[in-house]
């Protein structure tokens, strides 16, 4: 479905807030931490990378138990005690206990890797067998608690990471109802923006959007369908990274499609994303498209990162304006000259419109694959709902906690449904994830592209809890979710003092020309902004 569309009706990246979580917020600034511009953030670890953090544990300065309390301790401040920020579900009791351990195995001479003793949020739809709850969110899945860690947290285990703890997302991943307000979770409230918190941190993996931003964590783990890493990512200033679908393991995250869901990094950096990443891929015999992408990692994905890589490329850019708001444009523009000034030759392409076109058919392939894999989910799991079904039924005998905002219409549309071997569910993937592959290879081949670039989002709308969702009329976040296909968001300026980013997307397992096509724009643009928690809009 077309994003543009789906963010006007609020169907796939939500938002809203508890009255609790702004009626009753607390104002008082946090012990050394920036909540206004004018004030200084005196946070030790502020915008420290994975590499930065690696040097300071090699040489003794920090041990990975010191980085996880500080990490701790900040989401305390400025995110859970007041709350400001919200983004943080549950933290893992386990953490420090963990963080211990990993320093033991530094001092007896074994590093695991790049993440040996880095502090990760992911995000609340992802299985952790510990003692978390995984819930989407949702009320009706409190309690939940997972027999097996997905197959990406297993992965991040093994790698020497710490699951630092979970944070919040627009409930089921934003796909509840067609007027829900991106950030909010019955179970989680609402989560803010950390650059202006009247505003929306965009959806559905915003509370992963936040943290990063606000560094509550090293790096985060978020979940797409459509624009659910790369919205949120691009309205904090960060680097996000949707994956070819496959390339991440599916297996023990709640899901909506196994057509267009997946995992990714998001993180400050494009190297902590790429480190981030290499850790991610995996071979998953449980998830049919993993195995079919097996043998397309590649093992490091920093080599690729190249400040010169945008030399020579051929970028391809729709020639239809992205929206009528002059600043975006005038962004874009600059993006353009930016992408000149490096080597890239920037080409005109027209593929949007007809992208657009499919858009009611992408909406029928969600509507039919969440409610197959949500029941299989439920089925096969520990909550006490355990059908699609039962969840709308919670819902409705609990409208005050669970509904006080938006109702259930999108999950009532899915239960009305019949099952994947409908004629209108098959005629629905091959229109839109067939079709929307064959119009961006045709383009891609047609203009010898490295890649198609442009302006990811707009800036973050006001937060709306009875009227859901306001984002403008640019998103560039639909090409790449309905083919499966990779994208990068990466930071381009401000826009009413507001993040926005510049996107990267092209072929199936293209992420090594992407990371590195990103990671030259990060490298010219220098566009990543420190969040300043502002309370009011002041441009």
């Amino acid at each position: 479905m077309n994003r543009r569309n789906f963010l006007k009706s609020g169907s796939l990246a939500g938002l809203s807030v508890t009255a609790a979580s702004l009626v009753g917020c607390k104002t008082e600034t946090p012990k050394e931490t920036k909540t206004s511009e004018d004030q200084e953030d005196r946070f030790e670890l502020l915008e420290w990378t994975i590499p930065q953090l690696q040097e300071a544990m090699a040489s003794g300065k920090y041990t990975a138990a010191a980085i996880t309390q500080l990490y701790i301790d900040r989401i305390h401040a400025i995110d859970r005690d007041g709350p400001l920020l919200n983004s943080v579900i549950e933290l893992n009791p386990d953490a420090l206990a963990i963080a211990k351990d990993l320093d033991k195995e530094r001092k007896d001479g074994k590093v695991r890797g790049p993440l040996h003793g880095i502090p990760i949020l992911i995000k609340d739809n992802i299985d952790t067998a510990d003692k978390m709850q995984t819930t989407a969110g949702a009320l009706a899945l409190e309690g939940n608690i997972a027999s097996k860690d997905a197959f990406i947290v297993q992965q991040l285990r093994a790698a020497g990471a710490i699951i630092l703890g979970k944070t919040n997302l627009s409930e089921w991943a934003n796909f509840r109802s067609n007027r829900s307000c991106s950030g909010w979770s019955s179970r989680g409230g609402q989560t803010r923006s950390p650059y202006l918190l009247t505003h929306n941190p965009c959806g559905s993996s915003s509370g992963s959007g936040t943290a990063a931003a606000a560094n509550l964590a090293a790096i985060t783990i978020g979940t797409e369908t459509d624009g659910s890493i790369t919205c949120p990512s691009s309205v904090a200033a960060l680097v996000g990274l949707k994956p070819t679908v496959g390339l991440l393991s599916r297996s023990g995250i709640i899901p909506i499609s196994h057509t267009q869901d997946t995992a990714g990094p998001m993180g400050r950096t494009v190297t902590d994303v790429a480190i981030t990443l290499s850790a991610l891929t995996a071979t998953d015999q449980q998830d049919p498209a993993s195995v079919a992408a097996q043998g397309k990692a590649a093992k490091d994905y920093t080599q690729f990162l190249d400040a010169k890589a945008l030399a020579g490329k051929r970028i391809g850019i729709e020639k239809k304006p992205q929206g009528t708001n002059h600043y975006i444009l005038a962004l874009l523009d600059k993006c353009k000259a930016l992408l000149t000034a490096q080597g890239a030759t920037v080409v005109e392409i027209e593929y949007l419109d007809k992208i657009d076109e499919l858009g009611r058919h992408e909406y029928n392939v969600l509507k039919y694959e969440f409610k197959e894999g949500v029941n299989k989910y439920l089925a096969n799991g520990n909550a006490k709902v355990k059908s699609l079904a039962e969840v709308i039924a919670f819902n409705k005998a609990n409208v005050d906690r669970a509904m006080p905002y938006f109702k259930q219409e999108t999950l009532e549309a899915c239960e009305a449904l019949g099952g994947l071997d409908s004629k209108e569910y098959k005629e629905a993937l091959q229109a839109s994830h067939i079709g929307s592959r064959k119009i961006l290879d045709d383009v891609i081949k047609a203009n010898q592209l490295d890649a198609i670039a442009g302006i990811t989002m707009g800036p973050s709308c006001a937060i709306d809890l009875w009227y859901g969702d306001r984002w403008g009329d640019v998103s560039l976040t639909s090409p790449a979710a309905v083919s499966g296909y990779p994208h990068i968001t990466v930071p381009a300026g401000l826009v009413y003092e507001l993040p926005v980013g510049f996107s990267f997307f092209g072929p199936a397992y293209s992420e090594s020309v992407l990371l590195g096509l990103a990671f030259a724009f990060e490298q010219a643009a220098k566009a990543r902004v420190t969040p300043t928690f502002k309370k009011l809009f002041t441009s």
